[in-house]
């Protein structure tokens, strides 16, 4: 046996049965009006807590400045369709394979950390038949840095060409460096740190960056890592940093 918990307390309602009718009656309509008000607040109060939560997950979300036309899928669409490879990308891998994946990616973006590796692995895998395009998508609003960052890529390939980009992409997405310390990054991978500093001081690529950005959410991009695979005709777009085995599975429909 065991004493059970309620909340019924026997002291106050034997207070309550021992009152006058009327002086019960007022007690019970105050306690009535009590309990009113109480259930009032605590209703108030999740509403305000739940607009605040709301409010936190809308200030999160990748804030753009592009045309209103870019929400209709019917224009994403067709500006998925005329994505393609151009001559200035940065490009990794064999130059001739069949498929390409252009990425649109944000230094600061852990899921665009996670998805560089699984791009590693791919290309690792797919040497020959997949190549690697990067372009720039950096979310201010949530990263402050990365879109610095990223005209310090453009910099860098500017500098010192194509392979030394992949080395500092490479470099910045396994160390989070911060800004601060881009020296130290551009040390570690042997590109002369003072003509990049020149070049990004100078604002060079400023103009690219933001037309990138313009870009991946004309196409449909709403999030980083965004990507589009790139074979022949067809375009079929990556939202997220998918798992190796999901790309894999897209790669291998299409070089059958």
């Amino acid at each position: 046996m065991e004493e059970k918990y309620t909340s019924e307390n026997p002291y106050e309602k034997k207070f309550i049965d021992n009152l006058p009718p009327r002086s019960a009656f007022k007690v019970g309509l105050f306690s009535g009006v009590g309990a009113m008000f109480a259930v009032g607040f605590f209703i108030m109060a999740g509403l305000f807590i739940n607009q605040a939560v709301q409010t936190r997950a809308d200030d999160e979300k990748p804030n753009v400045n592009v045309n209103a036309n870019v929400n209709d899928n019917a224009a994403a669409a067709n500006n998925i369709a005329n994505v393609k490879v151009e001559k200035d990308d940065w490009l990794r891998g064999d130059k001739k394979a069949d498929i390409t994946i252009v990425e649109y990616s944000d230094i600061d973006c852990p899921y665009c950390q996670k998805f560089h590796e699984t791009m590693k692995q791919v290309l690792a895998d797919y040497n020959g038949d997949v190549n690697w395009v990067y372009r720039n998508f950096p979310l201010t609003q949530l990263h402050p840095e990365a879109a610095k960052k990223a005209e310090i890529a453009e910099c860098v390939g500017e500098v010192a060409g194509n392979d030394k980009l992949w080395d500092y992409l490479d470099y910045m997405y396994a160390n989070k460096t911060a800004l601060a310390d881009i020296n130290t990054a551009l040390a570690k991978i042997n590109v002369n740190a003072e003509k990049v500093n020149s070049c990004f001081e100078a604002g060079k690529y400023t103009q690219k960056v933001q037309s990138q950005i313009s870009e991946a959410v004309a196409a449909g991009g709403r999030g980083t890592p965004y990507s589009i695979i790139v074979a022949g005709d067809q375009r079929m777009p990556i939202n997220g940093a998918l798992p190796y085995e999901t790309i894999a599975q897209q790669l291998d429909a299409l070089l059958k």
